[in-house]
């Protein structure tokens, strides 16, 4: 965050004021609403002073140092310039370079003019007015940007109502609005509570009593209207929602009779009164669960949360797991102030992860509130008591049948689920928006909206549904709904572009994994849940949740077959998301293999090509990750053969990555790079029916990289490092986490530590490491430190990096790991790790067993490299006669690269001979070998391989 310490109390630009103590932007009296980071951004730029601000230099001023992906950066100044809107230009992208705030920047006085400025004056004697406002005995916690908002709206309109849930802290924050207002109302401000009224017509009784009229009668509507008539005065209306319909009278009459006076409400729902301007209050704010463990406690949430506790406890000091179980704590809670401080006044006995392990009670757990607080403040329950006896018969009904969901909804699914079948729809949708009125349903912004019950309220409501005998049907009815939601999508996926599709569907994946819970539970419809998992599977694919998407496939395909049923086709699509998602699992290599012989065994007997081309892309991975290259060579050309009778040309093209990446593995670059450079020219990707949807990878994304580690080992070091960069742009521009992780993993970190590229190697690895992290994605991770191991090794620092190396290996393990250590990191890292460590001779045997697996498969293209560091080990060990096979092991991987074509491995391996002669003083053979290789070089002249070759040619000389 932005320190504003040293800054103005308040600077404007054009029609804005900031008032950086507040974090807050006002555009004609008006407040906009901006995210915290958008805000620091914004900050940067005016302190700048109109300099250009580079894009390292905001991410290291706004996000502290932390690892940010610059798409992050590029969609805060887009909300911010959204914000801005007329005004977006004041902001300048400078290419290259980074952003520009182009705006006069005006230092404002801020004496007393921020209420004027919205239309609040102080009172004309400058003392404070009378009142009846409680004075505050504890500080109202994250709640700055909502008192803010709410003065400016109040000096731009007379009546106010904050509404919102039980609970949300609507008269909290009145009362702290009405204590800020006080010097603005010279005839008061005063407090009327209508809690403890049972009887609606007291409503007049409580005004006149609060403000301390004297009247010569009953007290009524229009005698208490006309006893504050010409007062200027502020009257805070609280608690409404029990007798609302003359506290709107109330309302519209008092400001009907004067001009001076203005309202300010609290209702759980809206007064619907003439004049009318609603502030809905959100819940406190809440740290979603990837931010950092320092981050957490700028939220308004937790700060709640450990005032608190400390309250309690003034020792209690959360350490980093503990503050993470309380964030998790309060996302449970809905950022609700009363659930959370119930919830802190219960840790104190039973300690945080007591309380946490116990939320699901949560209404006989969230008790004992304070002994003054009114009885609805009394407990969670008491509080959504309250709200629920206010509703109509039909209203309780539908909010009982809503807690059937557990995301957001639709209306379309409202009619479907909680409906009954002969209702009509008028009344459901009455009280759908009856609910949401009363703020016991929120809604979600969009183009169409969505809707959703808080987790505390849903909870409420579940209870409500259990008592009402509908559980089962209602949940039959709700797996039913998103079975025909899911089919549907199923069908769309093929025509319409991805980024649309996912934005209509994904937000619907914790009510298809509620359905499947119980479709497959005992009082369930294992064929229903069959349906649904297939339906669902391209959302799961999608959303790069393998683990998940393999559990839920397995458990379908065992109802499938404990049902007897012979679906062959519903068989086959969960056959194939099964294999798809066991790719990466350690214990799928022995499994993986018969599933997919048998998925294209049944994809032939359908005579579907669609499926048979699938089959055979999961074929030849599984056998290139299982170092078969001759094998995944054949079925790369079934592949081609079948891609031929299909009209798509980007089949085909499909085909030229599979036998490229084929033919690379077995030494041949020179075909494979024209291959690449064919697909590279002539590919057009498409938003429908992407590569990502039917073989699980970008085929754009993988064709750069493999290229680009073609490039590096035909000596085209700078070609290569942009190809590895443009197939990590791709990544990122699809947004599929798997993908990013794969193009990182394997080819932007390889090439950059090939190249002997540091920086940039320190900057993929970083993003790996994070990006990995974020998404869970955990085998990734321990690639990502794998590669950061290596990194280490290479800076020098030997111990840091055989640590990470051994972790990070004891974790990858399983079969993959020798395809890891060839295909990625282009050596064997156990041999490096033995190596560095000092034993030569088990970093020697390491490298003969990995040498005998690679020539078992015919992965020629890493021979040349092994063959020359077995002679590098050789020559360390320094046994008698080990130059001499130290010799013998360069001219192999000379003569092995040579014939491959692959100049880098060529120059490695005439370096190290050179070397061994410049030993040896044999100082001309040795530049006779070496230069004409240097001399073959085009470009890289800055790489690690060729200044090295360089320094030693010039100590030939």
């Amino acid at each position: 965050m932005i320190a504003v310490a040293d800054l103005p109390a308040s600077v404007g630009f054009r029609r804005y004021r900031v008032l950086p103590h507040r974090r807050e932007m006002i555009a004609d009296g008006k407040p906009i609403k901006l995210g915290g980071r958008a805000f620091d951004i914004l900050m940067a730029l005016i302190e700048a002073r109109g300099a250009v601000v580079t894009k390292d230099a905001l991410t290291k001023q706004v996000w502290s140092g932390r690892v940010v992906e610059e798409n992050n950066l590029q969609s805060h100044i887009s909300a911010l310039r959204a914000a801005l809107g007329p005004d977006r230009d004041l902001i300048r992208t400078v290419s290259g370079r980074g952003y520009q705030f182009i705006g006069e920047i005006r230092v404002l006085s801020v004496a007393g003019d921020e209420r004027a400025s919205v239309g609040l004056g102080e009172a004309e004697s400058g003392a404070l007015a009378p009142t009846n406002v409680p004075e505050p005995v504890s500080e109202l916690i994250g709640r700055d940007d909502e008192l803010a908002e709410v003065v400016n709206l109040m000096g731009a309109h007379r009546f106010v109502t904050l509404t919102g849930p039980g609970g949300i802290g609507k008269t909290r924050l009145a009362v702290e609005l009405a204590r800020e207002l006080r010097t603005n109302f010279a005839d008061g401000v005063w407090l009327a509570q209508f809690s403890p009224l049972a009887d609606p017509k007291l409503v007049p009784v409580a005004v006149a009593a609060a403000v301390g009229l004297r009247l010569g009668g009953e007290a009524s509507v229009q005698s208490v209207a006309q006893g504050l008539a010409g007062r200027r005065l502020l009257l805070v209306l609280d608690t409404c929602e029990h007798v609302i319909e003359i506290a709107a009278s109330m309302a519209e009459a008092a400001l009907g009779a004067g001009s001076e006076l203005r309202i300010l409400a609290t209702s759980r729902e809206l007064l619907k009164a003439e004049g009318e301007w609603v502030y809905p209050v959100s819940p406190l704010t809440v740290p979603t669960a990837d931010v950092e463990h320092e981050d957490i406690f700028e939220y308004g949430a937790i700060r709640l949360f450990l005032e608190r506790a400390r309250a309690a406890d003034p020792r209690f000091a959360p350490d980093r797991p503990l503050a993470e179980l309380i964030a998790a704590t309060c996302r449970r809670l809905d950022g609700i102030p009363l659930a959370i401080e119930l919830a802190a006044a219960r840790a104190s006995a039973l300690g945080v992860e007591g309380l946490a392990a116990r939320l699901d009670d949560r209404f006989r757990l969230l008790t004992g509130g304070k002994r003054t607080a009114l009885p609805r403040h009394q407990t969670l329950r008491a509080t959504l008591d309250w709200s629920y006896e206010l509703l109509t018969e039909p209203e309780r009904v539908i909010l009982r049948r809503l807690a059937v969901f557990v995301g957001p909804f639709s209306l379309q699914a409202t009619i479907a689920v909680a409906a009954d079948p002969e209702t009509e729809l008028a009344p459901v949708v009455e009280s759908l928006a009856s609910l949401v009125a009363k703020s016991l349903v929120t809604t979600e912004g969009g183009a169409v909206a969505r809707y959703r019950l808080l987790d505390t309220t849903r909870a409420y409501a579940s209870e409500k549904l259990d008592e009402s005998g509908e559980r089962v049907p209602l949940a039959r009815r709700h797996a039913e709904y998103y079975r025909d939601v899911f089919e549907r999508a199923d069908i769309e996926w093929e025509s319409r572009p991805s980024a649309e599709w996912l934005a209509d569907y994904a937000w619907r994946i914790d009510d298809v994994r509620a359905a499947l819970d119980w479709a497959f539970s005992p009082s369930g419809n294992a064929s229903l849940g069959v349906a649904l998992t297939a339906a669902t599977v391209p959302l799961s694919m999608h959303l790069s949740l393998l683990d998940e998407c393999r559990s839920r496939v397995e458990q379908a395909l065992a109802a499938l077959s404990a049902g007897g049923v012979d679906d062959a086709r519903r068989e086959m699509r969960l056959l194939t998301a099964l294999s798809a998602t066991m790719v990466w699992a350690r214990s799928a290599v022995p499994r993986l293999g018969k599933i997919l012989a048998r998925t294209l065994e049944i994809a032939e007997s359908l005579g579907d090509t669609e499926y048979q081309l699938r089959s055979l892309r999961s074929l030849w991975f599984f056998h290139t990750y299982s170092g078969r290259h001759r094998v995944a060579l054949g079925v790369s050309e079934r592949f081609t053969s079948l891609a031929a009778t299909r009209h798509d040309s980007n089949d085909r093209f499909v085909s030229e990555r599979l036998m490229g990446a084929s033919q690379h593995f077995l030494g041949d670059h020179l075909n494979a790079r024209r291959r690449f450079e064919r697909l590279l020219a002539h590919y057009v990707p498409s938003d429908r029916r992407s590569d990502l949807d039917r073989f699980q990878f970008d085929n754009l994304a993988g064709a750069r990289g493999h290229f680009a580690r073609i490039l590096w080992l035909l000596g085209y070091a700078d070609q290569a490092m942009r190809a590895a960069e443009s197939s990590i742009d791709r990544a990122r521009a699809i947004n599929h986490a798997l993908n990013l992780c794969f193009a990182l993993t394997y080819f932007g970190c390889p090439v950059a530590l090939l190249v002997g590229d540091l920086a940039t190697a320190e900057l993929y690895i970083r993003l790996l490491l994070d990006h990995s992290r974020r998404h869970g994605l955990v085998q990734w991770h321990a690639y990502g430190r794998c590669h950061q191991g290596l990194l280490s090794i290479k800076r020098g620092d030997v111990a840091t990096g055989l640590g990470l190396l051994r972790t990070s290996l004891d974790e990858i393990g399983g079969p993959e790991f020798a395809f890891f250590l060839r295909l990625a990191t282009l050596m064997d890292v156990r041999a490096e790790a033995l190596a560095c460590a000092g034993e030569i001779d088990g970093a020697l045997d390491a490298l003969t067993a990995t040498t005998e697996c690679v020539e078992r498969a015919e992965e020629l293209w890493i021979i040349p490299e092994l063959l020359r560091r077995k002679g590098e080990l050789l020559m360390v060990r320094g046994a008698s006669g080990e130059a001499t096979m130290a010799e013998d092991h360069f001219r192999q991987a000379l003569d092995s690269a040579n014939r491959q074509g692959a100049l880098s491995w060529e120059l490695r391996a005439a370096t190290s001979l050179a070397r061994l002669w410049y030993g040896q003083n044999r100082r001309t053979e040795a530049r006779a070998l070496l230069q004409p290789v240097y001399d073959r070089f085009t470009e890289g002249f800055d790489t690690a391989d060729l200044k090295a070759a360089k320094a030693l040619l010039n100590t030939l000389l």
